[in-house]
């Protein structure tokens, strides 16, 4: 009897811990054993004229939808990586309101979009940025520079990642 009670309260215990593990994805996290980093990104930053002001380093991270295909995404993180690479140089990162900032959901769809092409349909829920630090080629001193990190913006301190919390 003893151990019937006990078999139930693991039972339950491990139930509703699934169950929470199933609804509680935050923002930038996927299930456990469903992410993968993926290697920096360089991505040239151009202003209106099509010069290069600088580049944008960017940290990223794709959530598989489910932990059996996250082998496969390693196994084509290099098509993937190459995928990237491609993108961010046909198309510019930078945000249409502030050239020295980027385009975080633009460029998260985009290479969204360029790993389900890679991976094929269903196999990638999402990839998230999580962090962008900028070097830009002739940076401005003042008061413009003392931007908040979580901007990606030049000059400022280490930005926070969108993936850790």
């Amino acid at each position: 009897m003893k151990q019937a009670a006990i078999l139930a309260l693991g039972l339950a215990v491990a139930f509703s811990a699934a169950a929470a593990g199933e609804g509680g994805e935050a923002a930038g996290k996927g299930k456990p054993g469903t992410n993968v980093d993926m290697p920096y990104l360089m991505a040239p930053m151009t202003d209106a004229d099509g010069r290069l002001t600088g580049y944008a380093y960017i940290s990223s991270r794709l959530t598989a939808s489910s932990e059996g295909i996250v082998t496969d995404v390693r196994e084509k993180l290099p098509f993937i990586q190459d995928a990237f690479v491609r993108d961010v140089n046909a198309a510019p990162v930078v945000s249409a309101a502030d050239p020295r900032s980027v385009d975080v959901p633009g460029v998260e769809a985009r290479l969204t979009a360029d790993a389900t092409k890679v991976m094929g349909a269903g196999k990638v829920k999402r990839i998230t940025v999580c962090t962008v630090q900028i070097a830009l080629l002739h940076p401005v001193r003042g008061a413009a520079d003392a931007a908040p990190p979580e901007t990606g913006k030049a000059g400022a301190g280490p930005p926070a990642s969108r993936c850790e919390s």
